[in-house]
């Protein structure tokens, strides 16, 4: 009932103890705190936010318009309503060191697991368009200092994000995530790997947790769970997947309007009213105190 009852420093003390121990995590990302309490019921080890969906749920581009206030705002939003933990997509950090700084403070006070922050330059852009521009090796290291400078809960993942690869090529990934570790960064994501030969290079380069990203209609080919647990991967988001697939079921419905007038002939593709409820916990709402909240749920 209400929100997770699992503290945010017991979620990062039991999700780095997992993280440690080699397999591969799952983490969907959510795109509301409702998708992120049905990733969890559905036995995933976690919840991924993405920055794309939190841009695209404010009607607007990813390219580094959303601020810190209202990412921490729907992290926070988002994981009080799992047990799991939940990872976001801080962007290049909101500014420079020190901006980096409170974003880590602020992202541990909304209860998140852990942030990755990337190295592209003010404004950034999605990791799959093309164009995109990274800082220097410098600069890229200054962010990742004063993150972990930052950080209070030892246990808070920070996340060092590349885009150099599609700058500079994989060489440059490589030699960039190395520096990145060394700044002190507790993982690496290297963003649009094209093949698992990619992957696989960055894997023998440091000895860090890696993140895979399988965005769909990106740069990197879509690979299965078990192609990346061979590589030696250790986390792997399907950061907008769950939007894409609701949006498209919102498409087809509103279609579905126009043409026929009414929803009957979608009627099996919908959440049924009972599911709903189960996930929201009506009747744990009900038992709280039935002198208070009294009522009856339909089925």
């Amino acid at each position: 009932m209400l929100y997770a009852t699992t503290p945010p420093a017991e979620k990062r003390r039991l999700f780095r103890e997992r993280l440690a121990g080699g397999e591969l995590l799952r983490f969907p990302g959510a795109f509301n705190p409702l998708s992120a309490r049905l990733i969890e019921q559905k036995g995933f080890e976690g919840v991924y936010i993405s920055g794309a969906v939190l841009s695209a749920d404010l009607g607007l581009p990813d390219i580094g318009l959303t601020t810190l206030t209202e990412v921490a705002g729907r992290g926070r939003q988002i994981t009080r309503m799992t047990e799991l933990p939940a990872i976001i997509d801080a962007d290049t950090g909101f500014g420079e060191p020190m901006n980096v700084a409170r974003t880590v403070q602020e992202m541990e006070d909304a209860g998140l697991a852990g942030l990755h922050i990337e190295d592209q330059v003010n404004p950034k852009r999605c990791g799959h368009l093309d164009g995109k521009q990274v800082v220097d090796e410098s600069t890229a290291l200054q962010r990742i200092r004063a993150a972990v400078d930052a950080r209070r809960d030892p246990n808070f993942l920070i996340m060092a994000r590349t885009d150099i690869a599609a700058v500079d090529g994989l060489a440059a990934a490589v030699d960039r995530a190395k520096a990145l570790v060394d700044a002190g960064a507790d993982a690496i994501f290297p963003e649009a790997m094209r093949s698992l030969a990619e992957f696989e290079a960055v894997r023998d380069a440091v000895d860090v947790p890696l993140l895979a990203n399988m965005t769909e209609f990106g740069k990197s080919e879509l690979f299965t769970v078990e192609q990346l647990s061979s590589v030696g991967m250790n986390i792997v988001i399907w950061p907008v997947s769950l939007l894409r697939l609701a949006m498209g079921a919102a498409v087809r419905g509103l279609d579905e309007l126009t043409d026929a007038g009414a929803l009957t002939g979608r009627l099996d593709e919908m959440q049924h009213r009972a599911e709903l409820y189960e996930l929201i916990d009506y009747e744990g709402y009900n038992h709280f105190d039935t002198s208070i909240f009294n009522f009856t749920v339909d089925r």
